[in-house]
């Protein structure tokens, strides 16, 4: 099926036809064609894996196509050394900031385009460029701010306004609202449809597929290195894009708490929380069982992430207290929790998961050291054995066990992270945003382990964004402003859910 928006008479903001690229005996993309048309938010959309990284470098010039051919305008791509030339042409927006923390919006918008005689900065020149360029996309970001201390947000509006200032109106954006709460995410949605009337185009890659309904006009799926669909977004329905991408019949498939029995009355109670408060948080108390799965629910400035960093010790409390099995846990203490029984996924697994550069024996392994080895020396058959336990166990889709786990798809990363969490066979699992960036199959296979642990008598807390990861949960609790606001019990719908977290009345 192939289909084109309307006005697709103009001439291509990019076209891409029969692209392929290969590295070594690995197809990352084959015959693969793309065309985006003026003015549009375009979605690619497709499984981790599925080719979507490979496409983005070859259209943002980071690496060169070994079939086909790719044009801006009818002209054709410049060759990669003129790097400048790719940029009057095409920049992406990538989920992680690319700004330079410790320099002023102001430098980082003309970073090595300082205006000036010889060495010398023309400082009062590059605030004054710097405040005309974002006055000019309506970007409300004072210049002399350092680039660090801006919210996620802002720092894209930053990256698009340097992208725009060299000229190009083809934006890739990669990810975009993965850190974003939902008003931030209405917010950048109302930029890009007023930057598309400014003649902007997007290309918009998400695993939100909602997102894809709500701010695109046209989308192509990619699947196993090959192009599967493109069309108009209004002609495709959401089950038939999840079987476009999957090759499955049926979409999503998410286990909701209400279909399973009912808690026992006697079961134990595993983690007590009683008027916990800190960064973000205040008076917050529940308790989870064995067996249980408690879900906290709210925008990225409720306090729910806070909370359960608090719970495994990446955060110290300002009062309150955390009790595991009873007995009192020690605040900020990540290795007293891991000992108390606690094993956790972050919310950043390149930050905070994985060591991107060291191999999946090595990152599976890490939290179990000390229990493989005297002083936390484990023999390397050891761990490897057990990392070739996790690809199975987890379904990580690895050459072998001595990958590194730069090497892997998003959702092979984050079934590292949690086969890691899990090594210890905790008590308790705190999950936080665990299917983040990751793709709908590797979604299923994420929250499918976490039902499988809730069914052997583990406690688990979740803190999700995502409605789908919730639905696991016996009981959601909803965070406003660092409060807890609401409970929701299994079967809860989304609009009541969702009309708690935003603080309406349905």
């Amino acid at each position: 099926m192939s289909a084109l928006p309307a006005g697709s008479a103009a001439v291509p903001v990019v076209s891409a036809q029969g692209v392929g690229k290969r590295y070594g005996p690995t197809v990352a993309l084959s015959d693969v064609s793309l065309t985006v048309r003026p003015g549009e938010s375009h979605a690619l959309v497709g499984r981790n894996g599925a080719g979507k990284s490979t496409l983005v470098s070859i259209l943002t010039g980071l690496s060169k196509t070994d079939t086909g051919h790719v044009e801006f305008g009818g002209v054709p791509a410049p060759p990669l050394s003129k790097q400048d030339d790719w940029k009057r042409a095409v920049a992406c927006v990538y989920q992680h900031a690319m700004v330079v923390p410790q320099l002023t919006v102001a430098e980082n918008l003309f970073l090595n385009r300082q205006s000036g005689k010889g060495f010398a900065i023309g400082w009062q020149r590059l605030r004054r460029q710097a405040r005309d360029l974002l006055d000019s996309w309506d970007v409300g970001v004072d210049v002399d701010t350092p680039a660090g201390e801006l919210s996620v947000e802002d720092r894209q509006f930053v990256e698009i306004a340097r992208a725009l200032s060299y000229g190009a109106r083809f934006i890739v954006l990669d990810e975009p609202t993965a850190q974003l709460d939902s008003q931030a995410i209405d917010r950048l949605f109302a930029r890009m449809r007023q930057m598309q009337a400014n003649g902007v185009t997007f290309l918009f890659i998400s695993h939100h597929l909602h997102e894809v309904y709500e701010v695109c006009q046209a989308v192509t799926v990619l699947r196993d290195a090959k192009h599967i669909l493109t069309a108009p977004v209004s002609e495709v329905g959401r089950a038939e894009l999840i079987d476009a991408m999957t090759g499955e019949q049926g979409g999503l498939s998410v286990r909701d708490a209400s279909t399973r029995e009912a808690l026992a009355e006697d079961a134990a109670e595993v983690l007590a929380v009683d008027g916990l408060s800190g960064d973000g948080f205040a008076d917050v108390t529940f308790r989870i069982h064995r067996g249980e799965v408690i879900g906290l629910a709210g925008s990225n400035a409720s306090g729910k992430h806070q909370v359960a960093e608090t719970v495994y010790g990446l955060r110290p409390p300002s009062s309150g207290t955390v009790r595991v099995d009873g007995k009192p846990l020690k605040p900020g203490d990540i290795p007293a929790a891991i000992r108390a029984g606690i094993g956790c996924v972050p919310r950043d697994r390149h930050h905070e998961g994985l060591v991107l550069e060291h191999s999946i024996a090595d990152n599976a392994t890490l939290s179990i050291l000390d229990r493989m080895g005297k002083g936390g020396l484990a023999a390397p058959g050891a761990r490897y054995g057990r990392a070739v336990r996790a690809l199975r166990d987890y379904d990580i889709v690895a050459a072998d066990a001595d990958q590194p786990v730069s090497d892997l798809s998003g959702g092979n990363q984050q079934k590292v992270v949690l086969a890691r969490a899990l090594a210890g066979d905790p008590r308790l699992v705190v999950l936080i945003n665990p299917t983040a960036g990751v793709d709908v199959k590797s979604k299923e296979a994420l929250l499918a382990v976490v039902d499988r642990v809730r069914a052997e008598g583990k406690a688990v807390l979740i803190v999700s964004d995502e409605l789908d990861d919730l639905r696991l949960s016996d009981r959601v609790l909803v965070l406003r402003a660092g409060a807890v606001v609401a409970e929701h019990r299994a079967g809860w719908s989304d609009g009541d859910l969702v009309a708690d977290i935003e603080g309406v009345e349905r």
